[in-house]
Order: C-alpha cells, then sequence, then structure tokens
C-alpha cells in the first residue's frame, strides 16, 4: 500500500508541473499521464500490487491475533486503517455521498460503515454506467421524437424489449412507440375491409407479364362491384353468387394468379455465377424519397422497371385491426431509397405488378412468409423472381438467420431495433422511425451479392446450392393467403395449443367466449388479443364467476370492449354454468346427434392407448370366439399349450396390469421349482415401467376425487369399469353352468351308489353262513349227506366282510334258548401266582425278546387293548429296578 501511494501525484507536484509547462498540460490528459490508456494502465497496475500487498498481510484467525499481540503491528495497523478511511471519504465527498466514516460508534460502527460504503459503490457505479453509455452515444434522458400534439411514449422495461449489449452489464431497451389518438386509416379506405367469414378472393383485376391470361372472373370484377342487387351480401359470397350465376370455375377463383408463371420460371446463367458484390453508398449520400401521392408512384414504377434488381420490405401492423394492415413500404435500389405510404395509397398499389411480376428484375426479401402475404391481402401484388436472404442464410448454415446478423457479419452495422414494437399507424413518421425503415433495405442488395458467392463459393463453385435457394424463394412466393375461417370447432384447436383441460361447463363457456370475440372483432375491426386476449379468456373459463365483478377481476388491465359488453359477457358464462357435469367426449358426441360409441369387447384394445386410431376400423371380436394366449415366462410351459398355434389368426393379449383391482398372488407359487422362483426374484429386483399404474399403499388419493365426475381419477375408473362388467357377466354364467353340471353329475353317482347297495343286500338274504350251517348240525344231530354238500358247492363262497355282515345280523336276532357257562371246565391256573401266558408288557431284565418284534399267528389280531392296562408289578418275582440290568442303547 505504501509503494502504490509513493508512485502517485501529489497535490503540490501537479502544481509546480502546471506552473512550469503550460504547453504540456494542453497536450496532456491528466496531470502526469498523456492519454486514457497510460492513465488505465498505471491504475490496473496500482490495484494489482494493493491487491498483492493485502493478500500478504495475516490472516484472521490465530495468525492475526498473534500478530496484533505485538503493539508495533498494532499501531501500523491503526495508522493504515486511518489513512484508508480518509481516502475513502474524500472519494465519497467527490461523489456527493455521505462521508462520516471516521467518527462512528465503537458498537455500531462496522454495520454503519458496511452501509454507507455499500450506497457509495451503487451511486459511483451508476453514474460510471451513464457516462459509458454517454461515451457510447447512448443518451437515457434523450425522449424520441414525436410530432406536436401526440403524447410522449412509455418505455416498458421488461424482459422482452431488453436487449444485451457487448459490455455486458450494460442493456439496451426498445422503445414501444403508440400514440393513443391516431385517427383509424380503415375509414379512409376506398374499399372496405372484408372481414367476413367467407374465404378469401384475390384483388387482381389485371395481370401484367402475362404467359396464361386472367381468368374472365378477375377481369370483370370492376364491373361486378355496380351490381345493385349484392350491396347487402359479403364482397366474397357476392363473387361466390356471381361465379354460380355464369358456371364459372371454382378452381380459378380461388387460385394463384401467377401459377403458371412461376412454374414456368427459369433463372438464367448470369444469376447462377458468381458475382462482384457492388458496395452499397453510405445513408448520408443516398437520395431518399417519401411518396404518398399518385404521380410519385407512377414515377417510382417507371423507374423500377428499367433496373434488374431492388430490395423490398413491409411494416405491418396487426393489433388495431383484426386482419391487419400494411403500412409502410421500403424499396432501395442501388442509386436511392424510397417509402412508400401504402395507408394512403392502398387502391392504388396493384401498379407495382408491372416491376413485381417482371421475370427479368430480382427482387431481394428477406424472411418474406409474411410479406407476400400482405402484399396479396391488402394491395393485391405478386411477386416473380423473388429471392429471399432467409432460405440462402439458412443454406449457408450461419449461425442466425435474422436481418440483424446479416447487417453485422456482411456490412459491420449495427441495426437500430428500438422501434420495431412502433405503431406504424402514426402520421407524419417521426425521422427516427423513417430512418430505422429505411435501414432494413439499404443494405439488402450487397447482402445479396455477398450471399450469393458465398453459396458458390461453399459448394465449390457448382451452382446446385444457389439453384436450391432460388427453387426455394420460388416456392414462398407460390403462398396464397388464406383468411381466418370461423367454424363450430376452432375453439378446440386453440384449446389443444393452450393445453388447458376443461370440464363441460367450462368447455362451453370456452366455447362462447371464443365466438363471442371472433364475431366482435369482425364487427369492430380489430384483433382478438385487442377484444379479449386469450390468457383473460382462459381466466374466466376456469373460474366461472357468478357475478360481472368477477369477469373484471380476471381481467387485468380490463379491456376497453370488456367493461363495455360486461353484462353480455356474464349471460354467456351464467349460460356456461347451467350444462350437466359430463365428460367431454359424451357431451360432444350429444351435440352432434349422435349415440355414444360402444367400447368393443376386446382386449387389444386399453382405455388409454390412443396413438394407433379408432377401434371402428379395425375388425371387431368378441372374447369367447377369438382364442387367447396367455404370457409364458419357461420353455417348458410352453409345451404344456393346448391351443393349437396355427390355427390362431389373431392372438388377444389378456391384460395383465390392473389399475383399479388389488394385485392377487398366485396360488401355485408354492409348487414352483427352485429355479422359477430365483428367476421370479431376479424380475421382480427390475423397476416396474407400470409402477405409476399399480394401487401403491403409499399413494394418497382423495375420497372426493373417486366419487367427483369432474375429476380424471372418476373418468378412468368408470371407464374401465364399463368396459369388464360384460366380461364379468359372461364369466359368472359360466361359472354357474359348471356348478350345475357339477351337482347333476354328483346326484347321479350317489343314486348308483344307493342303488348297488340295495341289490347287494338283497342278494346277502338267501346265502346261509357257516356257522348258520353248524348250528343247524347240531340241532338236527346228524352230518349232512355228500350229496346235500354238492349245493353248498355250488353257492359262492362269502368273502370277509360279507362273514362280518351276517354275523351282525345274526346278533340282532334273539336267541331260541339260553345256556349258562359251566365254569368246571375252565382252566383255574390263571388266578395262581404262575405265569399262565407271557406278559405283553415291557420288561427292562427282559433282553432276550424284543416286545415290539412280537409275531402272531396268521388270522389272529394283536391285542390292542393292551396298551391300556396300568404298569402295576405282578406277583412273579422281577429284578426291574437293577440299574445294570436295563437294555443298552
Amino acid at each position: 500500500m505504501k509503494t502504490s501511494k509513493k508512485k502517485l501525484p501529489t497535490s503540490s507536484e501537479t502544481k509546480q508541473n502546471n506552473s512550469d509547462a503550460n504547453s504540456e498540460e494542453e497536450k496532456e490528459l491528466c496531470p502526469g499521464f498523456k492519454d486514457v490508456d497510460a492513465f488505465v494502465k498505471y491504475g490496473l497496475g496500482a490495484v494489482l500490487s494493493a491487491t498483492k500487498a493485502s493478500a500478504g498481510l495475516p490472516q484472521t484467525g490465530d495468525e492475526y491475533d498473534f500478530y496484533r499481540s505485538f503493539p508495533g503491528f498494532q499501531e501500523f495497523c491503526e495508522s493504515q486503517g486511518d489513512k484508508l478511511l480518509h481516502c475513502m471519504s474524500q472519494i465519497m465527498q467527490h461523489h456527493g455521498c455521505r462521508s462520516h466514516i471516521r467518527d462512528r460508534n465503537k458498537l455500531t460502527g462496522v454495520e454503519e460503515r458496511f452501509d454507507l460504503v455499500v450506497d457509495s459503490n451503487d451511486v459511483i457505479l451508476e453514474r460510471a454506467g451513464i457516462l459509458l453509455d454517454e461515451a457510447d452515444g447512448v443518451n437515457r434522458n434523450q425522449n424520441p421524437v414525436m410530432p406536436a400534439g401526440f403524447q410522449p411514449p412509455k418505455i416498458v422495461v421488461s424482459s422482452w424489449n431488453r436487449k444485451s449489449s457487448s459490455s455486458g452489464s450494460r442493456s439496451e431497451t426498445f422503445r414501444l412507440l403508440h400514440a393513443k389518438n391516431v385517427a383509424r386509416p380503415q375509414l379512409k379506405f376506398k374499399e372496405k375491409v372484408d372481414n367476413s367469414n367467407t374465404p378469401f378472393v384475390p384483388k387482381i383485376f389485371i395481370k401484367p407479364n402475362a404467359l396464361k391470361p386472367l381468368p374472365s372472373y378477375f377481369s370483370n370484377k370492376q364491373i361486378r362491384k355496380e351490381r345493385p342487387e349484392d350491396l347487402d351480401v359479403p364482397a366474397a359470397l357476392a363473387d361466390f353468387i356471381h361465379q354460380q350465376r355464369t358456371q364459372e370455375h371454382v378452381e380459378d377463383m380461388f387460385a394463384h394468379p401467377y401459377q403458371y408463371e412461376l412454374d414456368h420460371l427459369t433463372i438464367p446463367e448470369r444469376l447462377l455465377s458468381k458475382p462482384e458484390p457492388q458496395m452499397y453508398k453510405p445513408v448520408a449520400e443516398t437520395k431518399l424519397s417519401f411518396i404518398d401521392s399518385l404521380e410519385d408512384l407512377v414515377a417510382l414504377n417507371e423507374k423500377l422497371c428499367k433496373l434488374s434488381e431492388f430490395a423490398v420490405d413491409l411494416e405491418h401492423h396487426s393489433y388495431r385491426s383484426f386482419l391487419g394492415l400494411t403500412c409502410l413500404m421500403q424499396i432501395s435500389t442501388r442509386e436511392e431509397d424510397f417509402i412508400i405510404d401504402t395507408l394512403e395509397l392502398r387502391s392504388e398499389m396493384y401498379i407495382l405488378n408491372e416491376a413485381f411480376t417482371d421475370p427479368t428484375i430480382v427482387k431481394v426479401f428477406h424472411g418474406a412468409d409474411s410479406d407476400v402475404e400482405w402484399l396479396q391481402r391488402d394491395l393485391g401484388l405478386y411477386v416473380v423472381n423473388l429471392f429471399d436472404t432467409h432460405q440462402a442464410s439458412r443454406a449457408l448454415n450461419l449461425a442466425r438467420h435474422s436481418l440483424d446478423h446479416l447487417l453485422k457479419q456482411f456490412c459491420n452495422v449495427n441495426s437500430d431495433k428500438r422501434y420495431q414494437l412502433a405503431d406504424w399507424r402514426i402520421r407524419p413518421l417521426p425521422d427516427e422511425m423513417i430512418e430505422y425503415a429505411r435501414a432494413d433495405t439499404h443494405y439488402l442488395l450487397y447482402i445479396y451479392d455477398c450471399m450469393r458467392a458465398q453459396l458458390l463459393e461453399s459448394n465449390h463453385g457448382q451452382p446446385g446450392l444457389l439453384q436450391s435457394v432460388w427453387n426455394k424463394s420460388k416456392d414462398v412466393s407460390l403462398k396464397k393467403y388464406v383468411k381466418p375461417i370461423y367454424t363450430e370447432e376452432s375453439y378446440l384447436e386453440l384449446q389443444r395449443k393452450q393445453k388447458r383441460s376443461f370440464n363441460t361447463q367450462q368447455l362451453t363457456t370456452f366455447r362462447l367466449l371464443y365466438a363471442w370475440r371472433d364475431k366482435l372483432a369482425r364487427q369492430e375491426d380489430e384483433s382478438t388479443g385487442y377484444v379479449l386476449p386469450t390468457h383473460m379468456m382462459i381466466k374466466i373459463s376456469e373460474e366461472l364467476p357468478k357475478e360481472p365483478q368477477g369477469i373484471i377481476a380476471c381481467c387485468n388491465p380490463v379491456p376497453p370492449l370488456v367493461r363495455q359488453q360486461v353484462n353480455e359477457l356474464h349471460l354467456l358464462v351464467q349460460q356456461g354454468r347451467e350444462m350437466p357435469l359430463l365428460k367431454a367426449e359424451i357431451a360432444a358426441q350429444k351435440k352432434k346427434g349422435l349415440t355414444p360409441v360402444k367400447k368393443a369387447d376386446v382386449t387389444l384394445f386399453g382405455p388409454h392407448d390412443t396413438s394407433r386410431g379408432s377401434e371402428s376400423e379395425h375388425p371387431q371380436f368378441s372374447a369367447d370366439d377369438v382364442p387367447v394366449k396367455q404370457g409364458i415366462l419357461f420353455s417348458e410351459e410352453d409345451r404344456q399349450m393346448d391351443i393349437d398355434e396355427q390355427k390362431i389368426s389373431g392372438l388377444l393379449a389378456p391384460a395383465k396390469v390392473t389399475v383399479f383391482q388389488e394385485l392377487e398372488t398366485p396360488a401355485d407359487q408354492e409348487s414352483q421349482s427352485v429355479a422359477q422362483m430365483k428367476a421370479m426374484r431376479i424380475i421382480e429386483a427390475f423397476e416396474n415401467p407400470f409402477r405409476m399404474y399399480l394401487p401403491s399403499t403409499g399413494a394418497h388419493v382423495s375420497k372426493n376425487a373417486k366419487f367427483d365426475p369432474s375429476s380424471k381419477i372418476f373418468e378412468i375408473s368408470k371407464r374401465w369399469k364399463l368396459q369388464s362388467i360384460e366380461k364379468q357377466e359372461k364369466e359368472l354364467e359360466v361359472k354357474k353352468k359348471a356348478k350345475e353340471e357339477a351337482k347333476k353329475q354328483a346326484k347321479k353317482l350317489s343314486e348308483e351308489r344307493t342303488k348297488a347297495k340295495q341289490s347287494y343286500q338283497e342278494s346277502l338274504k338267501n346265502i346261509t353262513t357257516v356257522r348258520q350251517q353248524a348250528v343247524e348240525s347240531k340241532d338236527g344231530g346228524t352230518k349232512r349227506a355228500k350229496g346235500d354238500s354238492g349245493v353248498g358247492e355250488m353257492t359262492p363262497k362269502p368273502s370277509k366282510k360279507l362273514m362280518k355282515s351276517a354275523e351282525k345280523a345274526q346278533k340282532t336276532e334273539p336267541e331260541e334258548s339260553f345256556k349258562p357257562f359251566d365254569y368246571t371246565q375252565s382252566d383255574l391256573k390263571v388266578f395262581d401266582g404262575s405265569k399262565a401266558r407271557d406278559n405283553t408288557q415291557f420288561d427292562p431284565a427282559r433282553q432276550g425278546q424284543d416286545f415290539r418284534k412280537k409275531k402272531f399267528p396268521q388270522g389272529q389280531k394283536r391285542n390292542v387293548s393292551a396298551g391300556n392296562r396300568s404298569m402295576s408289578y405282578m406277583s412273579g418275582k422281577s429284578e426291574r429296578g437293577f440299574r445294570n440290568k436295563w437294555p443298552k442303547r
């Protein structure tokens, strides 16, 4: 910091220099500096040295606290701080800011000083920006030149009219030049503007430079104007009626008058060769003529017919007219510039067709797509042999295709676009607007020469690329103006552009407001944006205000015609509110008098798939007629398919993703193999693309939305349910039939079983069992004879089941005689202490015989009831309690 201050010249030195050398003062910009570059270089070096010195100081923290503990460092910091504050206060005083920095309170001094520095920086930088703008030639305080009686325009500062300049921080603002008291030029037109809802008919009635004569319809146009029977009919409709009367062709009525000439146009070789660019004259040395009379227009036409090329541009106004107005035409030659007042000479501009349709004269435009249509609509002019520099810029693949970019690249001229949004109906025109309009065509012929040369150079001297530009320019000149026609479905196109979804009431209101706006705009000859802007119309349609004040509240600022017609608009909104809330598709079909189309019961079509086409274009199938091939995951399942794929002409895929049904877990998931389960886990690991359509526990769906007919959820669910009702009914019928058939089969089986049992029991009645035969033999006291045994052999041998059933039947019969049991013949040794039989219970002392492997004789059953006996000790000797006798494991 010290070194930088030593280098600066002090005030005493400057006084000595001033007194010693007065001659050097005149040459030097600043004392001690010859020019601005020397001063800037010295200042930049001082700033860099100061920055390096400040970076070498101890940083805040422990390092600074350590140095601060030394008294010498502390005194040095205080002295340097006071010097810096003194310099800053002097700079603030010089710029008129508050400069009391040193005398501050210790508690709030830092914050107050910081605020002062910020404020002073803003003031200094603002002043520097103003001085830089003045050095560039931009005066912010300068008002636009306006004729007497007009109000000065307001500069609207916003993002749409701010143009960034090369400096980066500074910006240039476009000026919206308008005047509220401009007389409507439509009132002075000899021919009234035709805003009727009929197609546009060309205004031409004389065809110069014609290879094919003009149809008689256009040539007799002046005679038909005097017909009194068609005075109350629009011009286009009267022309159509006359065409029907005279049996003229409709194609000639709406065709392009110079279609034949443009189709047979050939570009001469001189226009396909490399030209030598002819430099433009400076604007100050070029003559400018303002043409607003018929004599001057005729003289201009004679000059243009003698030339080989000229440049053309138009200025248009569309805000205070329904179709738009061509307010100005600029024409530039190599020597002169012309500006034509097309509002004053609107009905006489057809004279220029002699030069505009001459195939030997090149007409140079930039972006002629709209200009060609405006010339046809307002002036009845057509262009033959057109060269569009916009098409050439596209062929050369330039960075930008605007006229500003071409002027900067080829002419090194910065175009002034402050008046591109001006109201060109103003008369007389200010000088600034005239200069702006003149600059659009003054340099265009030189750009035309340069671009032709570049097109040939980029294609290695071959004229192919240049020829393509000529062909595209010819296509532009073949464009025809099409008048906007209102239909009952015109509002739908605007709705699709705005991407808004309306219910029935909102859509009805939007349709009524659109029709009202179009009708009023045609009557008053105002643009639809002036009558009621689109965003305000959408706002009213969405809100559906109940009172007229609500309509005005939706508009900011309120259009004049809306304020006048607010009661009529209120009636239209009420008419829209009275409509029932229905789906938009059903309402549109009812309006046309059609019955709602029933969706076909085909699984090929989904309710959300509208990308292919209508279902009426495809053959109608039913789900029962066409076999369904279900999706398979593994190759093993493919073999189990019962459907012969060769016989299937069309396969229908059943829907697998449900929107409003819960997901069902597969029933045979347990029976899947390990490989199948692994594959299922791998598939589930991937993210499902239809996850957003699947039901999830975390998603919140409002209950009101499910039952609100205007909501999208209700519409989708209702459509999905209606589509699956018939399918569900068919499935229920199939299930009912299957159940009835199963019941019938069960009844048949039960009847057959009962019949079999009855016949079997009847067959057993006549058969005598062995016991019965033994009883009969005892009672008889004699044995059966051998001859009788033959009869027994003939009878079938009963099975064990028959024996059991016979025994049960015998037990039920009462016995004939009762004989008591004779105990004398019984064996009473069982009740002694000796073992009568082997003990079947488990004894741990017995290891020789296994209890479980006891064999029973054939036909004898094991005693099942032995397990129910108690584990009490027998009377016999037992060594059960000794542990060494237990069985080994």
